[in-house]
């Protein structure tokens, strides 16, 4: 990639425009020119309908605004209907090619990153995409009334400028190699989007219902309140024929089916009403998925395997809850679980533990911290535990030669130090207090495996309640951070960055609808995650992420769960076909909903395109 001069831009001389990609490490995989990605058949025709399954957790959805705080969007909306500056590919990680725009260019002191968008560019309404509103989007998703994780994601940059029609430029406040990628991953989205019948543009939290104004490849069709969403390819959609978008969007229908009950979904896919689901229930996929349209052959189940961060879902310890605040306390409940047992029981062994923030990417910690782990983490010593200076933090184990006994036995230990006796047959502090949680949950559906959890803290003398709220209760107090336990799904990623500012970071403890559930006000976690943003290279990144993953886990504040290896999706062979390679950085049902294409009768087959 070649770069040009700041100066000059600020003199009024045009750049030397000549990077179609942007790589946050080393170079791009596909070169200027590519006609499309590997993992697609650029032949593949378009027609047809996919008819997906809302995951039961977005049971339905009363906006279609998926920025504002309150409310649920329809599944897909974002993916389907929005298109950013660059956009990635499923086969290499930290590089984005031109969508939107055509050429990005980045100065060389890492201070502003400059895109130029292309002619053909076009919002649904058929106005084209200019550089005021690139600069609007990003405005309003820093704005009051969006999602605060954006304001967190975007707190380096200083500023967007519409330096000419097609061209905006994006200021930083410090140079971060990611900025680039973050910004030209931003939904763009039209003004004419909020502008009401007098033309103004309305106070973001009012748009709720007016149907988005995008530029992806799919626009709202038919809905059913309560039932499903259809979304129908444009046909004009001016995207079509780049390289980043060949082979892709191939259905001309995708609707979405709502069901607000496993069993009821469960029976619907066995009965054929769709064509694709991303089965998360080991139990589900082992014993309840099966019948006669997988005899004849219709209905398949795959494992796809795949090389995506494991992430990091986990039980989440909400510290801002005088009960939690002590590290020996959180550590107490994470040796009560018995992982080893339940996979045998109840997972048929079919997952693995999830050990800290960063598995299966080159940011995963092992050991013994390094020079420049020990560098980073040295002058905050005071406010690190003293066991992240020793091995990477290890889930507790109780297959032999541990045992659930043994662990139980350490988690009394360190209840005793932290001050919890039991006192007339009850656990108590030296205020008298009961040691009583309780674990919230949107449905029943974890019941299951906290039940055992459940039995092993009684053991110690820890009540631990189950509460089962709706999905929009349990939201409302998630956002506001009224809960003691929950499971939380952290998305994995080979690139860390400004994210965790948002789900570690001290400012984000306080702002209300953050992602820092677990409440972490550290100055230490604070000056790590800084240490990851301002990474000028993988060799200054890896000490700092493996610094800050060994803090985090040895602190306590998440109790790991577990994580697959592959997809797991049942689909209808009938009516679906699938590219032959799989993408190794596919993410389940997107990857179908990207690069599938539908088996067409041959009298109705529409023309590649």
């Amino acid at each position: 990639m070649r770069y040009w001069m700041f100066s000059l831009l600020l003199m009024g001389a045009s750049p030397a425009w000549s990077a179609h990609a942007y790589a946050l490490w080393g170079a791009p995989r596909y070169p200027a020119g590519f006609t499309h990605f590997d993992y697609v058949n650029p032949q593949a025709p378009k027609g047809g309908e996919l008819r997906l399954v809302s995951n039961l957790r977005v049971s339905t959805f009363d906006k279609y605004n998926p920025f504002t705080i309150k409310g649920n969007a329809p599944a897909y909306l974002s993916n389907l209907m929005f298109d950013t500056l660059l956009t990635g590919s499923l086969d290499e990680t930290a590089t984005g090619y031109g969508l939107l725009a055509e050429d990005v260019d980045v100065a060389p002191d890492g201070l502003s990153a400059t895109f130029r968008l292309r002619r053909e560019a076009r919002f649904h309404n058929g106005k084209p995409v200019l550089a005021k509103d690139v600069k609007y989007s990003y405005e309003t998703l820093i704005g009051q009334y969006t999602s605060p994780a954006y304001k967190t994601l975007l707190i380096d940059v200083a500023g967007a400028d519409v330096v000419d029609e097609r061209t905006v430029r994006f200021r930083f406040h410090v140079p971060n190699r990611e900025l680039p990628l973050t910004v030209g991953g931003l939904p763009i989205f039209s003004p004419d989007w909020a502008r009401g019948a007098d033309g103004k543009v309305k106070p973001f939290d009012q748009v709720v219902m007016e149907t988005p104004i995008g530029s992806g490849a799919y626009r709202v069709g038919p809905v059913r309140f309560g039932k499903d969403i259809t979304y129908v390819l444009d046909p004009n959609y001016w995207a079509k024929d780049l390289g980043v978008r060949k082979g892709t969007a191939n259905f001309e229908r995708v609707s979405v089916k709502i069901y607000k009950d496993n069993t009821a979904r469960l029976e619907a896919l066995k009965a054929g009403e769709f064509d694709l689901m991303r089965v998360y229930s080991a139990g589900d996929w082992a014993r309840r998925i099966s019948g006669k349209r997988f005899t004849t052959g219709e209905l398949v189940k795959g494992e796809f395997e795949h090389k995506l961060p494991s992430g990091f879902q986990s039980y989440v310890l909400n510290t801002r809850r005088p009960l939690l605040q002590d590290a020996r306390v959180r550590e107490a409940l994470d040796l009560a679980m018995d992982y080893e047992w339940m996979n045998r029981q109840m997972f048929y062994g079919s997952y693995y533990r999830v050990r800290g923030m960063f598995g299966n990417t080159a940011c995963e910690t092992r050991g013994l911290p390094s020079a420049a782990e020990l560098a980073l983490m040295e002058p905050w010593r005071a406010q690190i535990p003293a066991a992240a200076f020793g091995e990477m933090y290890s889930p507790p184990r109780t297959d032999p030669p541990s045992s659930l006994r043994e662990n139980l036995r350490r988690a009394q230990q360190l209840l005793r130090d932290a001050g919890w006796t039991v006192q007339g047959g009850v656990l108590r502090n030296a205020a008298g207090q009961e040691l009583e949680l309780e674990y919230l949950d949107s449905g029943e559906g974890s019941l299951r495996t906290v039940a055992p959890w459940q039995r092993n803290l009684e053991k110690l003398g820890i009540k631990l309640k189950y509460r089962a709220v709706d999905f929009a209760l349990f939201q409302q107090r998630l956002q506001k951070f009224d809960f003691d336990m929950a499971t939380i799904v952290f998305q994995g990623t080979h690139n860390p960055g400004q994210e965790f500012a948002d789900l570690f970071g001290s400012k984000a403890a306080d702002t209300e609808d953050s992602g820092n559930y677990a409440g972490v006000k550290s100055p230490a976690v604070d000056a790590l995650i800084k240490a990851i943003t301002t990474a000028k290279s993988q060799e200054e990144l890896l000490p700092a992420c493996h610094a800050l993953e060994r803090v985090i886990a040895h602190s306590h504040y998440l109790i790991p769960q577990w994580s697959a290896g592959t997809h797991r999706m049942v689909y209808n062979a009938w009516r679906l076909q699938r590219p032959e390679t799989v993408p190794p950085y596919a993410t389940g049902e997107l990857w179908a909903l990207d690069t599938w294409w539908a088996k067409l009768p041959p009298q109705t087959s529409a023309q590649p395109r």
